[in-house]
């Protein structure tokens, strides 16, 4: 059950984090493009998505490590999910025109990685046991 209520806790600081991302995504896009703002966004996602999982999802799950060793951890971690949420975000450009085409890039492609960036978030930066 705990799963569960981790992957759902999980989900919903993602909904959080889509917000960010589309945020700061058409906000840096008029200076650095569509390609280039999307790599800030998602840095601004994954920061915000951290801080939230570490206060929530994973609040009893303690790290033995620096905060700031965890935060890179993090970020290095959530590169795969990364990887797979910006070729559906390019993918969208190129197949859907419109001026909300990026938003939905955003979040088709947040969907796509969800399970990959839980479960290496889950096992990879936030593993310390649970204690009695």
């Amino acid at each position: 059950m705990k799963l569960g209520r981790e992957f759902l806790t999980f989900a919903a600081v993602g909904i959080v984090g889509l917000g960010v991302d589309v945020g700061v995504l058409y906000l840096a896009a008029p200076v650095f493009g569509w390609y280039a703002a999307r790599v800030l966004s998602f840095l601004a996602a994954a920061s915000a998505t951290w801080a939230l999982n570490r206060r929530y999802t994973f609040a009893a799950r303690s790290s033995n490590t620096s905060i700031w060793r965890e935060y890179l951890g993090y970020l290095v971690t959530m590169l795969g999910g990364a990887a797979i949420n910006y070729v559906v975000y390019v993918a969208t450009l190129h197949w859907i025109d419109g001026r909300w085409a990026p938003a939905l890039g955003v979040a088709l492609g947040s969907c796509a990685g969800l399970t990959l960036n839980f479960l290496s978030a889950r096992q990879l930066v936030f593993n310390a046991r649970r204690g009695p």
